[in-house]
Order: structure tokens, then sequence, then C-alpha cells
């Protein structure tokens, strides 16, 4: 028996693609599992794919865990863009195609 796809699943229907299969879930970071609905799986084990025995055990997690996934710290961004906003970009000296429109001295 081949394990499916839990990840990105919510709980529910995690729980029912598991049954569907003939396998046990359970989730090591939340005791109350059984009523959890709506958060999604973010890891499983096995992974998809895995040749597993009847009645097996996939386990699933809904958190990363400390310091795991997420997108990270977005801001501040270091270097910060310089001020003064867009600015053109300006004809190198003596480049013969110049800027469209603008002639060159």
């Amino acid at each position: 028996m081949r394990v499916p796809r839990l990840v990105g699943l919510m709980a529910v229907d995690a729980r029912e693609a598991a049954r569907a299969r003939g396998l046990s879930l359970n989730a090591p970071d939340r005791p109350d599992f059984a009523r959890t609905v709506v958060d999604y799986v973010v890891r499983q084990y096995p992974q998809p794919g895995a040749e597993v025995p009847a009645d097996s055990m996939v386990y699933v997690w809904f958190d990363f865990g400390e310091g795991g996934g997420g997108g990270g710290v977005r801001e501040p961004r270091v270097p910060r863009p310089p001020a003064g906003g867009l600015q053109r970009e300006l004809d190198q000296p003596g480049d013969p195609c110049g800027v469209a429109g603008l002639s060159s001295p």
C-alpha cells in the first residue's frame, strides 16, 4: 500500500484520505488531533508514495516546529534601497546610440 500525499490538506481531509487507504494518522504536535479540523498538514512521515503495510501509522505535523520552515524574517531589509526614488539611466559618454529622443552633444 502506498502512502498518499497529505501535506497541504486540512486535518479533516487528511484523516479521510488516510482512512480511505486503510491507514491510521497520528499528530505528535496536536494532542487534540481528533477535534482538529481546519489546520493544514505541513509535514508527514512516511513520505508520499512510500510502500507500507496495511494498517500502518502515518505521522503528520501542523507546525514546522522551532526554527523550521516558514518564510523567515522579512523586515527590515538590509541594505535599504537608496533614497530619492527612480532615476533615469543616462548615456555613457561617447555612446553612438544615445537615449531615444535625446540628442548627444
